[in-house]
């Protein structure tokens, strides 16, 4: 069982399909000729960064609680790249967060939520402290379905961008265009951290403690802050939750 979830923390942010998609309880479906994307009116886009691009992730966060289906729509974020955050998730894993990116491109999916979904997402994304929700604007967002967004909705980091030599560091997984700064997979960034907070301990053990122990997360989240890097855009407007 430890081996299964530290393979988990390891495989974040878990499989992103490459086109837009809807939830609906413990499936998904991508779009197509048979598959349409459900109405939007009465929702607003927020946008996935990290793990929530993800349809097993959303399944995991919404399938028992009977809100609906949930549209996934895939976009194209100038300006901006994901990089990650300076804390480590309940389940181990070194998350996502966005970061402002001069001549950049990131892809990314924005969802659209009903208010009772937005509500559980909350519950999910700024509970722990971890991340601020807000809107994000001054921004081009081209989507796949349904044009183009100047303003958007979305989670930043509280804790601030993890910081390597100065400079964030991108998630590997995920595609962008003009690129800055280097990126990484899951397992070496934690091997980055590892290096930095106990060095010469096994990746596999060094995840697992953190998996297994809150105290131990929030000690290396303490720890990354020390040289992270706010969120940088000043269109972000934070919002009560």
């Amino acid at each position: 069982m430890a081996s299964d979830s530290v393979d988990h923390a390891l495989s974040y942010p878990f499989h992103i399909p490459s086109r837009s998609y809807v939830v609906a309880g413990n499936r998904y479906d991508e779009l197509s000729d048979s598959i349409a994307l459900p109405s939007v009116a009465g929702r607003r886009p927020v946008l996935a960064v990290g793990s929530n691009q993800s349809p097993h992730q959303l399944i995991r966060k919404f399938k028992d609680r009977g809100l609906g289906p949930i549209p996934v729509v895939r976009g194209r974020l100038r300006d901006f790249d994901i990089v990650y955050s300076a804390h480590v998730a309940a389940y181990g894993s070194i998350p996502a967060t966005l970061r402002h990116c001069p001549g950049a491109a990131v892809t990314l999916f924005v969802t659209s939520l009903d208010p009772a979904q937005e509500v559980r997402m909350h519950e999910t994304e700024t509970a722990t402290g971890n991340y601020r929700f807000g809107q994000l604007n001054g921004i081009t967002l081209a989507m796949e379905i349904g044009g183009a967004l100047s303003a958007v909705f979305g989670y930043v980091s509280r804790r601030g961008a993890l910081a390597r030599d100065g400079a964030p560091v991108a998630l590997a997984s995920v595609a962008a265009e003009g690129r800055i700064w280097p990126a990484l997979g899951q397992r070496q960034v934690q091997a980055f951290v590892r290096d930095r907070l106990a060095p010469g301990q096994p990746l596999e053990s060094f995840v697992a403690a953190a998996v297994s122990d809150a105290a131990i997360r929030v000690a290396r989240a303490e720890a990354m802050a020390v040289e992270s890097l706010p969120f940088n855009h000043g269109g972000f407007i934070d919002l009560e939750v």
